[in-house]
């Protein structure tokens, strides 16, 4: 089983020529592949939408059975792009959402979601890809029948059912992994490691709570504040899971940042704590970076009231929006709860979410498996934390954002 979605190369990315893009190379795209983007799109309901560049402006609509170019405008949204950033959604380097994230979306009329909906299409006619349809993607064990989306398993039970289960899926939860004890060292570990963060420090993320208190939220580089996570990054029991597929996922090395602590308190007010859904790859490089494996080792447990992770099944095998979560695809939102010592595993590609506790805090660390490097990738993205840094600032944006625009 793989679940490498690679099809791009950084070295193979060239500045678009913005006027031939849209007005030649984008017709012909419609023309050749209006049948796998204009249902998606009809379901997803896209008003015609607006591009205004310096070459010139443009609008895309459905009409009928297929998608159409106009020149000028006239869309029930407009979003204003350069030359740049035309170039870096064509090559799947960036979505609506790092502009967001950058504070450089330019959007003068429509909403957020507009642009997502439209960025689906894009992705389609330019990848290939079907647009998601409700019902598109269903679920099969590996008898013909029908997927438990709840089933737990063990880390010993056989790799390849796990291996089939993520890969329908798009997560998994093993039950029992790590021992109450090695947790309750984890967790002491916490504990002594808090006072050595300090907000603005680079490496841990602050939240303030309804009280007022600051709350260090995230602690990065754990593994150098606690010799018990050392150790487990280093144990059979975690490492057996990056061979669950063929494509040689290794630990991750973001400038040392190889595993995080995360302490979820209750009555966050302020700051990134619990995140809405969205996909790793929200931010784009879909095509050069997925699917990595997240790995959530859960310290303390955690159910509705306490914090738990929530995913969409078959989110990663479904061309949508990367952030928010839409009724209209009829994929299911699956609570993930656990116990002291289980581990959940997803795709970075699948939608995820964390619950606000209510009633308990929560402890959690998070590590990944990455693909291994190619040729043609560009080092940068994965450099000196540059990833978790871009994120800090998509989950800030994200979380801010009002469920209005999120249609």
């Amino acid at each position: 089983m793989t679940i490498d979605l690679r099809t791009r190369d950084d070295v193979d990315v060239e500045t678009i020529d913005v006027a031939d893009f849209v007005a030649r190379e984008l017709p012909g795209l419609a023309a050749e592949r209006s049948g796998l983007a204009v249902p998606g799109a009809l379901e997803l309901g896209v008003r015609p939408l607006t591009i205004e560049t310096s070459a010139g402006t443009w609008t895309l609509s459905v009409d009928g059975d297929s998608l159409k170019v106009s020149a000028g405008s006239g869309g029930q949204a407009t979003v204003r792009l350069d030359e740049s950033e035309i170039t870096d959604i064509v090559h799947d380097r960036r979505t609506p959402m790092t502009f967001l994230a950058a504070g450089t979306l330019n959007m003068p009329q429509g909403e957020l979601g507009d642009f997502l909906d439209w960025w689906v299409v894009l992705r389609s006619l330019l990848d290939g890809r079907a647009v998601h349809t409700a019902g598109a993607i269903t679920f099969t064990d590996r008898d013909g029948g029908e997927l438990d989306l709840r089933r737990s398993f063990s880390i010993d039970d056989d790799p390849t059912e796990l291996a089939y289960y993520l890969g329908e899926a798009g997560y998994l939860h093993l039950t029992e992994v790590f021992t109450p004890g090695e947790m309750a060292q984890v967790s002491a570990d916490i504990d002594t490691a808090l006072p050595r963060y300090h907000d603005g420090d680079g490496r841990s993320w602050w939240a303030t709570t309804a009280d007022g208190e600051q709350r260090a939220v995230r602690l990065q580089r754990f593994q150098e504040e606690s010799a018990a996570t050392a150790a487990l990054l280093e144990d059979d029991r975690l490492l057996r899971l990056a061979s669950l597929t063929e494509d040689g996922h290794v630990p991750r090395q973001q400038g040392g940042n190889k595993i995080e602590a995360l302490v979820k308190p209750i009555g966050v007010v302020k700051g990134i704590s619990d995140l809405p859904w969205h996909k790793d790859c929200s931010l784009g490089r879909h095509s050069s970076r997925c699917c990595s494996l997240t790995v959530g080792i859960s310290v303390t447990g955690a159910d509705e009231r306490s914090g738990q992770l929530g995913v969409v099944a078959g989110s990663h095998r479904a061309l949508v929006q990367p952030a928010f979560f839409r009724d209209v695809w009829d994929l299911p939102a699956v609570p993930l709860p656990t116990r002291t010592g289980d581990v959940t595993v997803h795709c970075s590609c699948t939608l995820h979410m964390s619950h606000a506790p209510v009633e308990q805090e929560r402890r959690v660390m998070y590590t990944d498996f990455v693909l291994p490097p190619r040729a043609g990738d560009d080092p940068a993205p994965n450099s000196a934390g540059v990833i978790d840094q871009v994120r800090e600032q998509a989950y800030k944006v994200v979380s801010q954002v009002p469920s209005s625009a999120r249609r």
